[in-house]
């Protein structure tokens, strides 16, 4: 196969991956917390090819990976006792399954024995690494800025708002969660404010995203017209070939 070919191939691969990233973007264009996504894409050079001029090297487009853009999403009221939003650079502690997990989605609510959960279940924690226990006895509850949560005179806890020194290190897992993919235990995020009865909106920009769609649809198109183009060049010049021969 021509190496134009090779070459045109990579790069509808990419196209694909970065089409669903961007469908998936704009899916969850209304998702909590939800944090908009995009392609990393890179030349790999290959062995040189072999021309009329000499050998050229040949570079086909890689696919290195999704980058995050963590961004801060507007703030949207809401009201709800347990609708918390993080302002600033940070993350709600949470235990997933017997795991470590930290997400941006502040929709909590409690579980038949008062513990404070997420809406797939999943216990938020408190700064002591514990889960945070409401008795519906002790009245309303109060969050301020710092996490603290109270009911009445009552001090229930503090929320555990964390960060991690290079958000790289944050990987999706599932259920709007993320998994700290370094070696390292996430430090306290003094600077971020916690605010009660309000949830972060997702950062996507769904009139940006619907134009990388209709981008990448003409990138595609125009990949394939050269693919097409070079592949009737080769079946010119083998017809004409065998006509000589």
């Amino acid at each position: 196969m021509d190496n134009a070919l090779y070459v045109g191939l990579s790069r509808q691969m990419t196209l694909r991956r970065q089409l669903d990233i961007v469908a998936n973007n704009i899916a969850n264009a209304n998702t909590v917390g939800f944090k908009t996504e995009d392609l990393m894409v890179a030349t790999e050079q290959a062995k040189p090819a072999k021309t009329l001029d000499g050998k050229s090297a040949v570079k086909f487009v890689l696919d290195t990976g999704v980058a995050r853009d963590f961004t801060q999403g507007a703030m949207t009221k809401t009201g709800g006792d347990f609708d918390l939003a993080i302002e600033g650079n940070g993350f709600f502690h949470v235990q997933a399954g017997g795991a470590d997990r930290y997400t941006r989605d502040g929709r909590f609510t409690t579980n038949p024995e008062g513990q404070l959960v997420t809406q797939e279940g999943a216990l938020v924690l408190d700064d002591g690494g514990g889960p945070l226990t409401i008795d519906p006895t002790l009245g309303p509850v109060a969050i301020g800025k710092d996490g603290t949560v109270s009911q009445g005179a009552v001090r229930v806890g503090r929320l555990a708002v964390v960060r991690p020194d290079d958000l790289a290190s944050m990987a999706k897992d599932g259920d709007n969660l993320y998994r700290n993919t370094a070696n390292t235990t996430l430090a306290a995020a003094p600077d971020a404010r916690v605010h009660q009865g309000m949830l972060e909106s997702s950062n996507v920009q769904p009139v940006i995203e619907i134009t990388k769609l209709i981008e990448i649809q003409r990138a595609y198109e125009s990949v394939a017209k050269m693919m097409d183009n070079t592949a009737e060049l080769s079946r010119t010049a083998v017809d004409r070939l065998g006509k000589v021969n």
